[in-house]
């Protein structure tokens, strides 16, 4: 066994290294965290931490406060050395000193954090090759593509063109005018049948191909193939 842990297992020596610690390190702790500090170097186990921290509380060495369930043990302060005021200058110099280098730091890791989420959203030499390589394939593709267009004989006139787009459009307006037509007289008949319009469209299409009926009054309006431009 260590002098340290020798010392910690005597009958004091827990409380000794707690005090001592609790003093260095001027801030507060709880029981596991102490515990969690200090169990590696000094051997001390969870209960006689605890034990140690509530004795010295009783005797006013340290100070205790209560959150909740969990309590938290600091050193007096008026048990510590006052800090003369050169010290206090120094550690205000420390402080200022300490702050700049933070920020510096602070600074630094955001420009090296932006450069690495650029760098991760660019691509590897290799993956820019096989993307190169990708588009040349493709650009042969295309290339060789039109040239089969280009040599074709069999091309649409633009007079061909427009005929079969004036015919489409013919027989849009036509079919637009046939579904209001059927709607108006759907709307007309569902005013006196005590049924649901689902009902109705089941009731007429018995026999008939099934949905026929309620897909051709709600399907969306056909596409135009052409649009003059204007002007």
């Amino acid at each position: 066994m260590s002098k340290g842990r020798e010392a910690a297992a005597g009958g004091g020596g827990a409380a000794a290294v707690l005090l001592r610690y609790l003093r260095e390190q001027n801030r507060p702790y709880s029981a596991q965290d102490a515990f969690g500090n200090l169990q590696r170097e000094h051997g001390l186990g969870k209960a006689a931490v605890v034990r140690a921290l509530e004795q010295l509380a009783q005797q006013g060495r340290v100070r205790e406060k209560a959150y909740g369930k969990q309590k938290i043990y600091f050193a007096d302060q008026e048990q510590l050395p006052a800090a003369s005021d050169a010290e206090l200058r120094r550690l205000d110099e420390e402080i200022t000193a300490r702050s700049a280098q933070l920020q510096a730091l602070q600074q630094s890791c955001r420009h090296m954090e932006a450069e690495l989420k650029d760098l991760n959203s660019s691509m590897t030499t290799s993956e820019m090759s096989k993307e190169i390589e990708a588009l040349r394939k493709d650009c042969a593709s295309y290339t060789e593509k039109l040239e089969r267009i280009k040599s074709a004989t069999n091309h649409v006139t633009p007079e061909e063109k427009e005929k079969v787009c004036r015919e489409q459009q013919l027989y849009r307006r036509e079919w637009r005018r046939r579904k209001r037509m059927a709607t108006e007289l759907l709307d007309a008949i569902l005013e006196g049948y005590p049924k649901s319009k689902k009902q109705f469209f089941v009731s007429t299409e018995a026999g008939t191909c099934p949905g026929l009926l309620s897909q051709a009054l709600t399907c969306p309006d056909p596409p135009v193939l052409y649009r003059r431009r204007s002007g």
